[in-house]
């Protein structure tokens, strides 16, 4: 089924492969993984997270072939959105958040497709959000959380820059601010002063976005341990360029910081 474009939403393909079966869900944006989301969704049916929460791809685009579709529906995928129109990770995120809220899930939680995060923590996320917390962060630097083989520039960029930049935006404290690991409630996402679904949002300005707004409105906040890895040889499975991609988030972040993206 093709879902057209509406406002702050683009026009996707929509395949559910089963019902609704829980008050929550996973949304794994990705564009061409390969197989570094075949065995994320492995790791995810081993523990039994798809039993948790529908699995929901959110996919760029992929020509790779890991959107295979019996594939998928026999790794526990629940759902697969096909992004037909302009823009990237927040164009995927933006269509992902817009069919969950149509689906009625009280709780949304998101992580990226390269297999380098702890999939096997996604109940850690839904306990928070059944206490009450808004806005749920995972994070590597807090107790109980590993931060594997993790690229000395990025280390660096993480701790010293973006960490302290959405830290003071929010008027909370964060310490993994770039990791896309993380639960948004229903309430969060639907309050009148956040509308996510807006056409700015095309890259990571809406990960940036939503890192801050929660707590800037005194909606509960709060981070969990989780594991990150990446490969200890090889090419890093990440879709930021050194130059390119950095420059762009260090825009986005002090965008961020001068409120340039509240409605």
């Amino acid at each position: 089924m093709t879902v057209e474009r509406t406002s702050g939403v683009p026009r996707y393909d929509c395949e559910e492969f089963a019902a609704k079966t829980s008050a929550y869900c996973l949304l794994i944006p990705i564009i061409n993984e390969g197989e570094r989301i075949v065995r994320e969704l492995t790791r995810a049916q081993n523990a039994g997270v798809d039993k948790l929460v529908d699995v929901v791809i959110c996919d760029g685009g992929s020509t790779d072939g890991c959107t295979e579709q019996t594939r998928l529906k026999s790794l526990g995928v629940n759902t697969l959105l096909t992004k037909r129109d302009a823009g990237k990770q927040g164009a995927q995120l933006r269509m992902g958040i817009a069919w969950a809220l149509a689906r009625g899930y009280q709780g949304i939680v998101t992580i990226d497709g390269n297999d380098k995060d702890s999939i096997e923590d996604v109940p850690k996320f839904l306990a928070k959000l059944r206490e009450g917390f808004d806005f749920v962060q995972g994070s590597r630097f807090v107790p109980g959380g590993e931060a594997v083989n993790t690229p000395l520039v990025r280390y660096v960029s993480v701790r010293l820059i973006h960490a302290p930049v959405i830290s003071l935006t929010a008027r909370h404290r964060f310490t993994d601010t770039t990791n896309a690991y993380r639960a948004y409630s229903r309430r969060y996402l639907t309050d009148p002063r956040v509308q996510p679904l807006r056409d700015c949002f095309m890259g990571y300005e809406l990960l940036a976005y939503l890192s801050v707004r929660a707590s800037q409105l005194g909606m509960p906040a709060c981070e969990v341990p989780v594991r990150r890895a990446y490969p200890r040889t090889g090419k890093t499975p990440t879709k930021i360029s050194f130059f390119k991609g950095n420059s762009e988030l260090l825009r986005i972040l002090f965008a961020n910081l001068a409120g340039k993206y509240a409605p």
